[in-house]
């Protein structure tokens, strides 16, 4: 059975959900291997072992940690070029997609990004992808090189499936063309106490209908665990931070909930939330396209609903 290689997701070796995910579909297509750059491999091999990783590549040195993504880029095709992988998934976050297109292009490699669902098929290794701001699903595969396949995350419900995950340390020497962008500063990002958007089953968002007050909406996530997410609108009004914008300028999500508050549904908010599990609407407007796309749809103030949605949850908890 071929090898799948599996960028690591990770702070510091605490794995983020992602990439269970990712080593989920990875062993519907072959052999999970884990590729782990930073630091705190020793932290991460469990969680890594626990979801199926047979081996885990490591590298921490300041050649990788010490400069943006061009240097894992580089680690990874230097693997793919050795190994002959089946595939590499990446997470499809920022970083992982600039991750992806240079070694598309480092492997002279076919990219497919976004991906919703990997699977084994006839002719190699066939992906699910949302497109054209979420309005068509296509299947489609890479026909030249090494599959790269970028996945959006709660693409899969992660399953335990315990293996070895045998930690080989690598070492590669970065080119200098890796080293155009230094790190010169980082700090820890301060805690909401809330999940991070892209790991998060649940969603609330809010939007022009806040008129720039998100406490309803923040509650009412508070209530049910959830991540809080702003459409353009509020993060241009300067409402809410623009980390939390989704949409095809901010960041994509797929949570089994998402709740939109006050948000119209214009095409560029539809294409960061469309592919969702279930999505609820509350909307003051019965004509708004938002409403088009819903499986639950309440036509109402989001300052009247959503403090009487937060009132039922927590009596629910008692």
């Amino acid at each position: 059975m071929a090898d799948v290689f599996v960028l690591v997701d990770h702070a510091n070796g605490v794995v983020r959900k992602t990439t269970a995910e990712l080593l989920t579909l990875a062993a519907r297509v072959g052999n999970p291997v884990a590729i782990f750059v930073g630091p705190g491999v020793e932290k991460a091999q469990p969680v890594l072992a626990r979801f199926g990783a047979t081996r885990v590549f490591a590298m921490d040195n300041a050649d990788v940690t010490g400069y943006l993504v061009a240097p894992q880029a580089e680690l990874l095709a230097g693997l793919v070029k050795k190994f002959r992988p089946a595939a590499v998934l990446i997470p499809a976050n920022p970083a992982g997609k600039e991750i992806a297109a240079r070694l598309a292009i480092k492997t002279d490699s076919g990219l497919i990004t976004d991906a919703v669902d990997v699977v084994a098929g006839d002719g190699g290794v066939e992906t699910t992808q949302s497109v054209f701001a979420g309005s068509y699903t296509v299947t489609a595969r890479v026909t030249k090189g090494t599959p790269i396949i970028a996945v959006k995350p709660n693409s899969a419900a992660p399953v335990e499936s315990a293996a070895a995950a045998q930690v080989v340390p690598v070492n590669l020497t970065i080119t200098e063309g890796g080293k155009g962008a230094k790190i010169t500063e980082s700090s820890p990002r301060v805690a909401s106490g809330r999940p991070e958007l892209n790991e998060a089953a649940i969603i609330v968002s809010g939007g022009r209908g806040t008129a720039g007050d998100f406490g309803a909406v923040e509650a009412f996530a508070d209530s049910l665990s959830a991540a809080v997410g702003a459409s353009r609108a509020a993060v241009d009004a300067g409402w809410y931070p623009h980390t939390a914008q989704i949409g095809q300028t901010g960041k994509q999500v797929s949570p089994q909930l998402y709740v939109a508050a006050g948000i119209s549904g214009a095409i560029q908010h539809r294409a960061g939330m469309q592919t969702s599990k279930t999505i609820v609407a509350v909307n003051k407007d019965p004509e708004a396209p938002i409403f088009e796309l819903v499986d639950f749809g309440v036509v109402g103030d989001l300052f009247s609903v959503l403090p009487q949605a937060t009132a039922q949850v927590e009596a629910s908890k008692a």
